[in-house]
């Protein structure tokens, strides 16, 4: 194996590793128990869809470095590429954005306490990740996928930008804008997050869309910051 198929296998692991912790340890924390309890589990998350399809992305990667000869792999992970980099990018300007200003919005209400009776006056303490989880699942998929894209990738062409992209875009945003409000109807009418729970079904509507108009922009952003075209 060439030298620089090591570096971009090397990298792809660890970035898969890091984020594939986050989730671990997620599922070791005390508010699991909640999540898991509620329809849909982490599924409901967008973070985790997100997390999921990076590692998708990171690990084809992978495959691809080592079994150059599988054309079909290298065209598959164009395409998660094109869906985990816009998501990624998407989900931490939002979520960081919300954390550091409006942490309401962003933040859970710690329901995990055993044994509080749920008529007491005392309202719920916000849950706030440990901060090497919260890198792990918010910030290492938007950072890593775009370090493999100006590194590793050849950056696509207009036809892509313009068709493939919006395309993949506004399928998802049908898909996650679907499950999510099924999951809601089945959860009491809880989102999980807190800024799609207060809002109405045209609030929510509005958001599904502006969040796929920012995946579309900032995917055409990058691509058109990238340099060259770089060999796979």
């Amino acid at each position: 194996m060439a030298s620089s198929s090591v570096l971009k296998s090397s990298f792809r692991l660890v970035a898969a590793a890091f984020m594939i912790s986050g989730y671990v340890r997620v599922r070791n924390l005390l508010i699991d128990a909640v999540i898991s309890d509620q329809y849909g589990g982490h599924s409901q998350y967008l973070t985790m869809q997100g997390l999921a399809i990076a590692v998708a992305t990171m690990l084809t990667g992978v495959v691809v470095d080592l079994l150059p000869f599988l054309s079909f792999l290298r065209v598959l992970r164009r395409y998660l590429f094109v869906t985990a980099m816009p998501l990624a990018v998407v989900i931490t300007s939002i979520y960081w954005t919300l954390l550091l200003l409006f942490p309401k919005l962003i933040v859970v209400q710690d329901f995990s306490q055993p044994g509080s009776p749920s008529s007491s006056s005392e309202a719920p303490k916000p849950f706030y990740l440990p901060l090497s989880i919260d890198l792990a699942l918010h910030a290492c998929p938007a950072i890593a996928l775009m370090v493999d894209f100006f590194a590793f990738e050849s950056k696509y062409t207009a036809s892509e930008v313009k068709y493939a992209v919006p395309a993949i875009v506004a399928c998802y945003c049908v898909f996650y804008g679907s499950w999510v409000e099924y999951c809601a109807t089945k959860n009491n009418g809880i989102f999980p997050y807190p800024f799609l729970t207060h809002s109405p079904l045209p609030g929510r509507i509005a958001i599904y869309v502006g969040a796929s108009l920012l995946a579309v922009v900032s995917f055409r952003f990058l691509n058109w910051l990238h340099p060259r075209s770089v060999g796979q």
